[in-house]
């Protein structure tokens, strides 16, 4: 739908110009779009050259926790993905590298499923679609004068350097190969993951390409071993796989073309200032070994779309943009990304050390951990909400 117009200018009157639009800056459009916010969506496929069937397959997937999704039910946009891009995660079996093993059950923590495996793709064509209905978004290929600007354009925003924003990134020197595959035995919804020196290996189960014998790999792996798999023939990358999960997941077979990008931990020195904020990764940026980067990201939606809404209504005089406002989201925000942001990397640093005392400890600890349903509960419900 067109946007409204300013009668005596004729320019288009937005309340918020939305920097970026993957799955956490459309999230955001659709969120403030529902409670009659005119946004801005700047969409820099507006200015590029329709792709054509030689673009590049996209094989990421997304873990979902229970709060991301609710907020997708909330948009309309969950129900409206395909049955076979999402898949729930019933179990997820973890090893470490000295026979440590700690197990999750969604039967355990009484919860229908511990997480949902979302086909990046298919979600992303979903948010799309959904925008296309919005009433109160405008897709942009700039970005335009509003009074707050949403910065949602990754961990490399250039609108935040802009703002003289600094962000403390530090790299792990790992890149992340992921890929979809094929097994011979059927995956039960198990999610698994491997703790091995030097890498860190997960098994998303899904249900693309085939039914019930799918998995999305994230494999965690220094960076000139990540280049070399990367490289390999895919009989040889698959040897290496079936080697390093010994037979647990069966016999994996490559179904996609491999990807891989460079892996960081790192946050911006501020989240929000007079008439921006930033949300996502362009805010904190971290490891994906817990899965927990985008449903971050959603987060940081549900959280800022209804405190703006709020605003408007109990303070119609005062701008979207005010830092007072804004300054409530980053309070809000900052405690469960700055411990989850925590945790994730103390996980990467434990794993990441060779000393034989240490191995034994952390795998003790794990195998303990294992032992202490009160622990293992706590553990899941931040994974769960976030």
């Amino acid at each position: 739908m067109s946007p409204a117009f300013d009668p005596a200018s004729g320019a288009a009157v937005h309340e918020v110009c939305i920097h970026g639009a993957g799955a956490v800056g459309a999230s955001l459009a659709l969120a403030l779009s529902r409670r009659g916010i005119p946004v801005a969506l700047v969409d820099a496929s507006l200015s590029r050259p329709a792709a054509g069937e030689s673009a590049r397959e996209d094989v990421r997937a997304y873990a979902l926790n229970n709060g991301s999704v609710q907020l997708l039910k909330a948009l309309r946009v969950w129900d409206a993905l395909p049955a076979d891009a999402r898949t729930p995660v019933l179990e997820m079996a973890v090893a470490g590298d000295a026979g440590g093993a700690i197990g999750f059950s969604a039967w355990q923590q009484a919860v229908t499923e511990l997480a949902w495996i979302v086909d990046a793709g298919a979600l992303d064509r979903v948010l799309a679609e959904a925008l296309r209905y919005a009433p109160h978004v405008h897709r942009v290929a700039a970005p335009v004068a509003a009074p707050l600007q949403a910065i949602c354009e990754g961990r490399a925003s250039a609108t935040r350097a802009a703002l003289g924003v600094a962000f403390d990134q530090q790299p792990y020197h790992h890149t992340a190969v992921a890929a979809r595959l094929v097994s011979d035995q059927p995956h039960h919804g198990v999610a698994r993951q491997w703790f091995q020196q030097p890498g860190i290996l997960g098994l998303l189960p899904f249900d693309r390409p085939q039914a019930g014998h799918g998995y999305g790999l994230v494999w965690s792996l220094p960076q000139e071993e990540a280049h070399r798999w990367l490289a390999a023939e895919p009989a040889e990358f698959e040897a290496a796989l079936n080697e390093a999960t010994g037979g647990a997941a069966g016999r994996l077979t490559l179904a996609s073309a491999r990807a891989g990008w460079p892996l960081v931990t790192g946050r911006a020195e501020r989240w929000s200032g007079e008439g921006w904020v930033l949300l996502g990764d362009a805010a904190h940026a971290m490891h994906p070994l817990a899965g927990q980067g985008l449903n971050l990201g959603l987060a940081d939606v549900a959280c800022l779309a209804p405190l703006l809404a709020d605003a408007r209504a109990r303070r119609p005089w005062r701008s979207l943009g005010d830092a007072r406002t804004l300054r409530e989201y980053v309070r809000e925000r900052a405690a469960p990304t700055l411990a989850m942001s925590g945790l994730v990397d103390g996980l990467w640093q434990l794993f990441s050390r060779e000393e034989a005392p240490l191995k034994e400890l952390r795998n003790r600890g794990m195998s303990l951990v294992d032992q202490l349903p009160p622990l293992k509960r706590w553990l899941t419900r931040q994974a769960l909400h976030g």
